[in-house]
């Protein structure tokens, strides 16, 4: 990493960020990551129906397929007044990257994409195997969904997620669910409410008793999360009536192991015991099913439930990177992450050996004034370097 390098991964990022890439909208960041892979002599560079980037570099022996997996989407800009500095003029202050999508994680794919340009020239692609390099999009919507049409066509060995992880190497996530409750009932007139049957007072029932289920936990992942995060009821306004519906949204963190129906069974078998109590009870569970636009054209459609996933952090494979980065003077810890990344798809439903890796802390993502440290993505493109050493033996 000599100063022409890192000045290289420095302008990777900053033409990122310069980029308003929304989910759906990350055309022009697609754009400009497939010139930077260009210019940097990936053998191919394609798009998928979605419009994930793929980049392969092909090494001269034949060997394992090893996937660098980075999601150019980001969160919205909320009100840009309100950042000191531009959220799509990747400013550089106090040795501080800012814009938005700078640590989530358009730091990430820029030291992703120079990485292996680097280690490609240095061993003048004298490795074996093949080297991919993503560019996902509408990971910010549905974690792994838009990641599945990767997989199926490249089939990788190994993948490497680059979410935040202080440049530890995580071997774990919790998953994510979304969980609809929706209760029915009757409308009438708001002077009359006998006549009707009330469904956010039946919701208040449905709440009170989700609220005392137990989700399982974990030795290392922690708790299964099961948390109420809006509710909503119909007619709305209801201006002197009564409502005939009422939805609940429960965001639930899901562990190792548990599937669609392990995860609602709970949830079922207490509204079955509510509606033998109550003959007015009429309530379902599922749940929630999104469908987005993709700047393709094509729309991404996605249940969200969204598998958790780790590995042994003595398989063999973490080892070896271990082992690669100590040689270089690296010395991370072994991780989890606490949230949710495309690594759902690839650890938690593909069962592909994945590890995480990237720039920047956990708590910089979605925030106002969103910044990477120079230092994080200097550091970040050698650990991506020492990893694909290890993996491409």
């Amino acid at each position: 990493m000599n100063d022409i390098r890192k000045n290289k991964v420095i302008e990777t990022c900053k033409k990122l960020i310069q980029q308003k890439s929304y989910s759906g909208q990350e055309n022009n960041a697609a754009t400009v990551l497939k010139e930077e892979m260009i210019s940097l002599g990936f053998d191919d560079v394609s798009a998928d129906r979605y419009g994930n980037i793929i980049g392969h570099i092909k090494g001269n022996r034949p060997g394992k397929k090893v996937l660098f997996d980075g999601h150019i989407d980001t969160v919205a800009v909320v009100d840009e007044a309100t950042w000191k500095y531009g959220p799509f003029e990747a400013e550089i202050h106090d040795d501080k990257l800012y814009g938005r999508g700078a640590s989530d994680m358009k730091g990430a794919v820029a030291s992703m994409v120079n990485a292996a340009a680097f280690f490609a020239d240095d061993c003048k692609r004298d490795f074996s195997g093949d080297l991919y390099v993503a560019g996902v999009v509408h990971e910010e919507c549905f974690e792994g969904v838009a990641a599945r049409e990767i997989s199926k066509n490249i089939k990788p060995d190994y993948v490497v997620i680059g979410e935040a992880s202080d440049c530890n190497i995580n071997v774990g996530q919790r998953g994510r669910a979304e969980i609809i409750v929706e209760t029915f009932g009757r409308s009438c007139h708001s002077a009359n409410p006998e006549k009707g049957i009330n469904a956010v007072y039946k919701m208040s029932k449905v709440m009170t008793a989700i609220n005392k289920i137990e989700p399982p936990t974990h030795p290392i992942l922690g708790k299964g999360i099961l948390e109420l995060t809006d509710i909503k009821s119909s007619p709305y306004p209801g201006a002197s009536v009564v409502p005939d519906y009422c939805r609940a949204t429960y965001d639930r963190r899901l562990l190792v192991s548990e599937t669609k129906e392990s995860v609602l069974k709970p949830i079922q078998n207490c509204l079955d015991q509510l509606m033998k109590e109550d003959e007015d009870l009429k309530v379902e569970v599922s749940y929630s099913i999104g469908t987005e636009k993709c700047y393709t054209g094509e729309d991404i459609t996605g249940e969200r439930f969204f598998p958790g996933w780790i590995y042994d952090k003595n398989s063999d494979y973490i080892q070896n990177v271990m082992t690669s980065l100590n040689e270089m003077n690296i010395f991370p810890e072994i991780k989890q992450y606490n949230f949710c990344t495309n690594g759902s798809h690839y650890a938690g439903e593909a069962k592909i050996p994945t590890l995480g890796c990237g720039p920047s802390r956990e708590n910089l993502a979605h925030t106002t004034d969103e910044y990477i440290e120079i230092s994080e993505l200097t550091k970040v493109t050698k650990c991506y370097y020492g990893i694909m050493k290890a993996l491409l033996k």
